[in-house]
């Protein structure tokens, strides 16, 4: 069971109540009652706390790569748009307008 570090537990908040949490086994738990009147639970997952909201769990599992794959990278939509804005500006810039020095 990996063990959430007492210096992030004191920063991690409740997405829902706002309420600070505390770790219990293999999830970590509200200090404050939720909107339904029971203390609320997240997951942790290959150490990470998954602080999504109960009522969004469905749907987050349902969308297309919902799923975490530890230690892989990932390149997303604004990795790609670096990309092309360092590409774009690399063209545009005085350097490469100019004949190359012989």
């Amino acid at each position: 069971m990996p063990k959430i570090s007492p210096e992030l537990l004191s920063v991690l908040r409740c997405p829902v109540t706002g309420s600070p949490l505390a770790q219990d086994g293999e999830e970590l738990v509200t200090t404050a009652a939720g909107p339904s009147g029971e203390k609320l639970r997240y997951a942790i997952e290959d150490g990470i706390p998954l602080l999504l909201p109960p009522e969004l769990l469905p749907a987050a599992a349902a969308a297309p790569g919902f799923q975490h794959d530890a230690g892989q990278p990932h390149a997303g939509p604004s990795d790609a748009f670096a990309a092309e804005t360092a590409a774009a500006d690399a063209a545009q810039s005085p350097a490469a307008s100019r004949p190359a020095d012989r």
